[in-house]
């Protein structure tokens, strides 16, 4: 059993999206929003395949366009039995640190919605890490779990954001030939902390870089997990399995 904790399938990213789903047998996935319009999308993927959950919430770079309206759609779905989770949400300040306040109160109200929900919040965080952590342990509930989705932050934040009930997402970045920190980071923490993912259709592993990334792909992850660890690949699949099933509440 392989889970995808994190992955994109819409229909425009993909020609043959029946194709890619079938291609995953009966592994999990979880599939996330992307924008607010994926909502409606995601739901269906849950409502239509035994083998989809998804979470559901709006990204960071919406943060100025975002209405209240969307909020409420986000709430709308969170009794959903399919849906795990909160995301993703976050910060982002690569591209622009000019909207921060207001990447932070978006992100802040999905957290608070988490809280009384009582869901995984999937976190997107890029070039934002300690405001990503301080909002974190500032506004998330304890017994509320979170995932940093496609990790990309020290071993020392790791070990940080582990206390507050997270697990790291690990995915495609890590087989690249010249990423050493994740590398470092998979070898020095226990298994128990970590999660699979793809985040497809981006971040494709080796062997496949340079092509659209699908679910099915997260073997590759795990190949280089047991690599790195010096274990087997079926002991790989079998704790990250067990983690993200307890991550994000499937039974």
């Amino acid at each position: 059993m392989m889970i995808d904790t994190h992955c994109h399938l819409n229909k425009e990213d993909y020609e043959n999206l029946d194709q890619v789903i079938k291609n995953m047998g009966n592994n999990i996935m979880i599939v996330s929003t992307a924008s607010p319009q994926d909502i409606e999308e995601v739901i269906n993927l849950c409502e239509t395949h035994e083998n989809i959950y998804g979470t559901i919430g709006i990204h960071p770079e919406f943060a100025d366009t975002y209405t209240e309206d969307d909020l409420k759609r986000v709430e709308q779905y969170l009794n959903h039995p399919k849906v795990v989770g909160i995301g993703e949400i976050g910060l982002d300040y690569h591209y622009t640190k000019e909207n921060k306040e207001k990447q932070k109160e978006l992100f802040i109200k999905q957290i608070n919605l988490a809280n009384q929900y009582k869901k995984t919040i999937v976190i997107h965080t890029r070039d934002a890490t300690l405001d990503t952590y301080n909002i974190l342990e500032t506004v998330k509930e304890p017994n509320i779990k979170c995932d940093l989705h496609c990790y990309s932050g020290s071993l020392e934040m790791a070990k940080n954001f582990i206390k507050l009930n997270a697990t790291l997402g690990i995915g495609g970045v890590l087989t690249f030939k010249n990423e050493k920190k994740l590398k470092e980071i998979v070898q020095a923490l226990d298994l128990k902390y970590f999660v699979l993912e793809t985040d497809s259709p981006y971040l494709t592993p080796e062997p496949y870089r340079g092509h659209k990334n699908e679910p099915k792909n997260i073997y590759y992850v795990a190949q280089k997990i047991a690599e790195l660890k010096d274990k087997n690949i079926e002991e790989i699949l079998e704790i990250t399995t067990q983690n993200a099933k307890k991550q994000f509440d499937i039974k």
